[in-house]
């Protein structure tokens, strides 16, 4: 018995501890080769993904106010427009974008038993700052938008941001060659081609708006239109960048209704010191353009342009995907999605000061308008014949409206091939641009800008130079322009306003209803010069074919001669 207790009290003892040792030893490598081999799996196969409002919850509630996640999406803030709601996403670097088919546009009602509304977006576009713009359709009153991702349970969602009215707002800015914030306001209504009283302002700047206190204020440069230049701040210009992310910047209206909410974010254009790369160049704000934009680029860049600027405002058609086919073909084409409605004024200035470091000449024109040089001479030949005194700073040439010229449908070799008969007398002017000579207010109306002291503009004679206008085309084509019009100052043509102005259909009204003689109006004078030019110069003898028509359309053509 001693020998058994000596041995229960020495060596019995010693196995005791040793077993216990080892159990926990055991238990504890377990653990840790599971939470590793978790860790490791969940590191090299996903990616950090959109967090959903209920996984944030689930994790507070677990975990306590100490939980936090990893960088991930959220929703920055959304606009409401009509017709769509935009809808900005901020990512963490390095993340993959997401693509249309990955989201869902949430729509959640603010009452007791919140009702949800799911809908495709119509679009996603990328921002400047490394961001999303996601298309959404019009939100109902009463509710508000969020996103989901498609793979995502019913009812997980994220967390909705601030969401602005259109038509009270800061859209954008643009910090220019001299260091002044260039910045494009909604809701100020000033009046058409006037300088405002600067005094009225001033531009205010921060990484949250919520902070009075940390807010940096400054000066009024000048105030025009939906334009507002501000002195930008030595702490905006040289200032580290926030954890909140780029500054924004917005304008204050003194002794009145305050601070303006601002979306802005002022990005800063280069302008190195050397030579531009392009003598001509063209900017445009169009929609839906898919259909002529291959015809209306590769004819300007049989004339001498070098670089297009297209300013997209909302396009639902194959625009991208023209654009990508013409920058494979060797065109310097470059899409800028702008999304703002009834916008061309401030769209052309931020197109101008964008096109400022790399164009010695900018045209501002539509897709449905094309230079006419009678001679076959290059438009920069022209430029150049009109420019020899150094204050020649615009070149304006008149504009002729061509009508449908008898046809019923689109004319399969483009508009310069198929229409070609006008009215008699020439419209308003478009204007080439230096892009130096621009008045600081960057007032434009109507597709010229006021200039700057100094300079003058030359009027081209139309015996050189006309803008061929393919205004009033096929119905099917013309009917889309009761959907609204581009211009700030015009009115939408369903609007009863200024219904007998130029810029309407004379005797055409506010509905889209086709008038029975509508292919034979607006034909005074048959005038096929244009047409002649293209097909000498334009025409693909071995395929029997315009530059800019596809295969498809080659074979309607032909399909369409047999039956003939």
């Amino acid at each position: 018995m001693k020998i058994r207790r000596k041995l229960g009290g020495v060596c019995g003892s010693d196995v005791v501890v040793s077993w216990r040792l080892f159990f926990w030893f055991v238990v504890l490598f377990v653990f840790s080769f599971v939470l590793f081999s978790t860790m490791f799996v969940f590191k090299g196969k996903f990616r950090p993904v959109v967090r959903s409002v209920r996984s944030f919850s689930t994790a507070r509630a677990v975990m306590g106010d100490s939980a936090t996640l990893s960088p991930a999406v959220s929703i920055r803030e959304a606009v409401k427009l009509p017709e769509q709601t935009l809808v900005f996403l901020k990512y963490p670097p390095s993340l993959r974008l997401f693509t249309k088919d990955d989201l869902i546009c949430v729509f959640s009602s603010g009452d007791d038993s919140p009702k949800l509304r799911k809908e495709k977006p119509e679009a996603v576009d990328s921002d400047k700052f490394g961001g999303q713009i996601v298309r959404c359709p019009e939100t109902p009153p009463g509710y508000t938008v969020s996103l989901a991702i498609s793979r995502w349970t019913m009812d997980d969602h994220l967390a909705a941001g601030p969401t602005h009215q259109w038509d009270w707002l800061v859209y954008d800015a643009v910090i220019d060659h001299d260091n002044s914030t260039v910045v494009f306001v909604k809701g100020l209504n000033l009046k058409p081609g006037k300088v405002a009283d600067v005094s009225r302002y001033e531009c205010v700047y921060g990484w949250d708006f919520a902070k009075h206190n940390r807010l940096i204020r400054s000066d009024v440069i000048s105030a025009a239109q939906e334009i507002v230049r501000c002195r930008t701040p030595l702490t905006v210009l040289n200032g580290p960048k926030s954890a909140h992310g780029p500054v924004k910047v917005s304008v204050r209206i003194k002794g009145g209704t305050g601070m303006l909410p601002s979306i802005a974010q002022p990005d800063r254009i280069v302008h190195p010191p050397r030579r531009k790369p392009f003598e001509m160049c063209v900017c445009t704000m169009t929609r839906n353009a898919a259909a002529v934009l291959r015809e209306w680029v590769m004819y300007h860049a049989g004339i001498g342009v070098q670089r297009w600027f297209i300013y997209d405002n909302n396009s639902d058609d194959d625009i991208i995907a023209e654009i990508k086919d013409l920058e494979r073909r060797g065109y310097n084409v470059s899409r800028h999605f702008w999304p703002w409605i009834k916008t061309q004024e401030a769209g052309f200035s931020n197109c101008a000061i964008r096109a400022r470091n790399d164009c010695d000449w900018i045209a501002f024109i539509d897709v449905d308008e094309f230079y006419y040089i009678r001679s076959g001479e290059s438009l920069t030949s022209i430029i150049r014949n009109y420019t020899a005194s150094a204050e020649i700073g615009e070149i304006r040439t008149p504009c002729h409206s061509f009508g449908p010229s008898g046809l019923r449908n689109r004319p399969r070799g483009g508009v310069t091939e198929g229409y070609t008969c006008r009215v008699i007398l020439p419209e308003r002017h478009k204007s080439i641009l230096k892009p130096e000579s621009m008045n600081a207010t960057l007032i434009n109306v109507v597709h010229h800008f006021h200039l700057k002291d100094g300079f003058t503009f030359a009027d081209v004679d139309k015996e050189v130079m006309v803008i061929n206008h393919y205004k009033y085309q096929v119905w099917e084509v013309f009917k889309e322009k009761f959907y609204r019009r581009v211009a700030t100052y015009v009115a939408d043509w369903q609007n009863d306003e200024n219904v007998g102005s130029r810029d309407r259909a004379p005797g055409l009204g506010t509905r889209p209803v086709e008038p029975p003689d509508w292919p034979e109006r607006f034909c005074e004078v048959n005038d096929t010069g244009l047409r002649d030019q293209v097909l000498e110069k334009f025409k693909d003898n071995k395929l029997q074919r315009l530059i800019w028509e596809k295969e498809e359309d080659e074979g309607s053509r032909r399909a369409h001669n047999r039956i003939d």
